[in-house]
């Protein structure tokens, strides 16, 4: 059968106790007003950190005063955009009965007074708008932000995504001062000892789950370095980048830019079979487009790796064909790599149907005629708007 396409590319929320302080240190000679702080978050990793905080003014009530939680409004979401999905912090912020104010910009916002009294610090942990300097230099100890990684590697909005795909073994947190003009330029204040924590599995571990762990850690250096005022003047630079010694034996320093449409395009005059796997373990389903008599169709694939038999065809990588491997009347949709493995195409959901067996669902989407092979998966990333 020959076939007709020509895909032209390109959980729960981890819990804070106090046991994971437990052994934490408690000293400082610097002092400080009672905190005052405009927690600003939305994601599960952030969520950690404020029930980590949360838990501190409850243990110490005289250290921090009060805490309200600064977030994203809910998105419309669903058909007709009926449905309002809320950023996980909200609830979780209404749940301890903290004060939550939902805003899209800090444009004309200020933040409240808590007994007549301004906020002093403003926490961000995954939260995505930019805290301008207007509030920062009103916060009398200016602002704080947990990233997970080593900064200044991995400095962007997806730096566990970006850590996975460069496929390092090892990871960390960063507390560091908030900047008041770029993201992820502060004073790092804290950081897990260079080159940082094994991450667990590194073969087969997915964002989330990596997440649920740093989320903890960074729960953990953020109450510490409340704990030892790191935000009071002098502030100190205590990161790994700063010696010449660790810079000189330190891997590539990758930025860790928001992942988007094309970081899941299938780019295979490039991509190994490993690198197209782990793409799709870190980003989820990948995608091409393939052409059929009439126009253009958007393809998203399911692959797996397939151990062939020496009477594979020998197609160049990237041309998808039928083969039936031995015992089995059922073909399989198989494509070849530029390093001469072999995928299997499991599912496939072609632009306006349903997801379904990839042989049938090229069947049904007239990919598919005659016997043999034509056409090639190709990158589209240059035309993808």
């Amino acid at each position: 059968m020959m076939l007709l396409w020509r895909p032209i590319p390109r959980f729960q929320y981890p819990q804070f106790t106090l046991g994971c302080l437990s052994h934490a240190r408690w000293s400082s000679n610097k002092s400080c007003d009672p905190l005052r702080i405009l927690f600003c978050g939305s994601d599960g990793f952030s969520v950690a950190s404020l029930r980590a905080v949360h838990n501190e003014l409850l243990e110490r009530p005289g250290t921090i005063e009060s805490i309200d939680v600064v977030c994203r409004p809910g998105k419309r979401t669903g058909r007709g955009l009926k449905n309002i999905t809320e950023v996980p912090i909200k609830t979780v912020a209404e749940n301890l009965a903290l004060p939550v104010h939902e805003i899209d910009t800090f444009t004309r916002w200020t933040p409240p007074l808590r007994d007549s009294e301004a906020i002093n610090l403003i926490v961000a942990v995954s939260f995505g708008l930019f805290v301008p300097p207007r509030l920062l230099n009103a916060a009398k100890y200016g602002g704080l932000n947990i990233h997970p990684s080593l900064l200044p590697d991995f400095r962007g909005p997806a730096p566990l995504h970006h850590t996975l795909l460069a496929n390092r073994r090892k990871t960390g947190i960063t507390l560091q001062s908030l900047h008041p003009t770029r993201f992820d330029h502060g004073l790092v204040l804290a950081q897990t000892p260079y080159p940082g924590f094994d991450i667990p599995d590194p073969e087969t571990v997915k964002v989330q789950e990596l997440q649920s762990l740093v989320a903890l850690r960074g729960a953990e250096m953020l109450v510490q370095g409340l704990r030892d005022r790191v935000f009071v003047p002098p502030l100190k630079e205590v990161g790994w980048w700063s010696r010449p010694q660790l810079r000189d034996q330190a891997p590539e320093i990758r930025h860790a830019p928001k992942i988007t449409p094309k970081d899941r395009c299938i780019d295979w005059s490039s991509f190994s079979a490993d690198e197209i796997l782990r793409r799709q373990r870190v980003l989820g389903p990948l995608w091409n487009m393939a052409a059929d008599p009439d126009k253009r169709k958007r393809v998203i694939v399911t692959l797996s790796h397939l151990s062939v038999s020496d009477n594979v065809p020998t197609e160049k990588p990237g041309l998808p064909f039928l083969w039936s491997p031995p015992n089995l009347e059922t073909p399989y949709l198989v494509v070849k790599t530029k390093d001469r493995q072999f995928l299997r195409i499991v599912e496939m959901t072609v632009e306006g149907e349903q997801r379904a067996e990839a042989v049938g669902a090229a069947t049904k989407a007239r990919l598919l005629r005659g016997k043999g092979v034509t056409g090639a998966l190709v990158t589209f990333h240059e035309k993808l708007d």
